[in-house]
């Protein structure tokens, strides 16, 4: 591959981002609704993190067969199929609304929407060359930014259109893209499909010595993101007593602050290193969380404390992909990304349901940002030990199988 990217590598690149960007709006939808449900359902704290938390599950774990499928099957094929299945789940909201076991049930399937990134990450690995990775994975990650659509426009569109109108947009625009994906999609130049099983493919991925420490690495950061992402209107409701329009706004400006420094984050790494991007941004999250543990004013400090700890867990979560392109062979790629982002995902799906519990029980969120900065700091430790074990600034060599 030419180390010059085509524009028609730049146009999988954006079509898979936007593919990832429009089914993460549907993964999130449930979220902006935690609050309104939980009043309406009469759900206790625990009641309402599962809620918000059952999507995050099953997108995260969906991310392994998703990814290996991928491989098989590639993108171009991966990719349109999610977005059809995913109107599914978001038009079931319809009728699921005022059932709590239903909307747990709804919300499972609703997890398929956080299942393309195993798709996308592999399709725009194939497309850039290696020095450039880090950046097309980053843009690829700005698909995240789909739940802070989801923060930004669920209760205003509930409030002057009915609770149903975002759930019938979104299955439109959902069905709309998949067909332009089939359209215009193409898989990257020289893809060949693996001849292995997949459990062939999982147990070489899995046996990888980077791939558990990386998948770690991406529990922190995207997984620490993901969970701000899904419960940080319910935070801001409880523990600053803001309103539900107010809280989601707010909850979207991290989501955006966290999406827009993800590229950036790749970009630095393909420069400087992914470790050395990790470490620095670790160090931020680890400090911002042990002061918002403080429970500071939400004018100026606890504002800023998020929106900074938004920009390093997005940084973060690119600097962690650009090392994965780095260490995993290219026929690997998608098993490797569906077993970190798998990871990844679950890094999101346990903070929810801890801080709803810590708070239930002490009446505070302190103890769970506590917890944070110290699966912070251990992470922090790891990445400071690949800077200090590798000689330059990039990480030790791909693997062979």
């Amino acid at each position: 591959m030419s180390e010059t990217p085509s524009r028609t590598a730049y146009a999988n690149v954006i079509l898979a981002a936007t593919s990832f960007l429009l089914c993460s709006w549907a993964w999130g939808l449930i979220s902006p609704l935690g609050g309104r449900l939980g009043t309406a359902l009469h759900l206790s704290s625990f009641q309402q993190s599962l809620l918000v938390a059952v999507p995050v599950l099953v997108g995260s774990l969906g991310r392994i067969p998703v990814g290996a499928l991928t491989d098989r099957l590639g993108a171009k094929v991966m990719l349109p199929a999610i977005s059809f299945l995913t109107v599914l789940p978001v038009l079931a909201l319809i009728p699921a609304y005022d059932s709590y076991p239903a909307l747990l049930v709804v919300g499972f399937f609703l997890g398929l929407g956080g299942t393309p990134f195993a798709a996308a990450i592999p399709h725009g690995n194939g497309w850039f060359p290696p020095a450039q990775r880090g950046f097309a994975l980053g843009v690829i990650g700005m698909g995240m930014g789909g739940t802070a659509i989801a923060a930004l426009l669920t209760t205003p569109m509930l409030d002057h259109f009915g609770r149903n109108a975002q759930f019938v947009l979104v299955a439109i625009v959902l069905a709309v893209f998949g067909l332009v994906l089939l359209a215009v999609l193409r898989d990257p130049p020289g893809r060949t499909p693996p001849t292995t099983s997949f459990a062939q493919r999982f147990g070489t991925a899995a046996k990888q010595p980077m791939t558990w420490p990386l998948a770690g690495l991406y529990a922190i950061t995207f997984g620490g993101y993901v969970a701000f992402a899904v419960y940080l209107v319910t935070y801001l409701q409880t523990g600053y007593g803001l309103e539900p329009n107010d809280a989601s706004l707010k909850a979207a400006g991290f989501t955006l602050v966290a999406v827009v420094l993800r590229p950036f984050g790749g970009s630095l790494s393909d420069r400087i290193g992914p470790a050395r991007v990790l470490t620095g941004c670790l160090v931020v999250v680890t400090v911002m969380a042990l002061w918002q543990s403080f429970q500071p004013s939400l004018y100026p400090w606890a504002t800023i404390t998020f929106l900074t700890m938004a920009g390093a867990l997005g940084a973060g979560a690119g600097a962690v992909f650009a090392l994965v392109s780095q260490v995993t062979a290219k026929d690997q790629i998608g098993s490797v990304t569906g077993i970190v982002g798998a990871v990844g995902g679950l890094g999101g799906f346990v903070p929810p349901l801890v801080m709803g519990a810590i708070h239930g029980i002490t009446g505070s969120y302190a103890l769970g940002l506590v917890l944070l900065a110290i699966v912070a700091f251990a992470g922090l430790a790891y990445s400071w030990f690949l800077v200090r074990r590798t000689s330059t600034p990039t990480p030790p060599p791909a693997l062979s199988r």
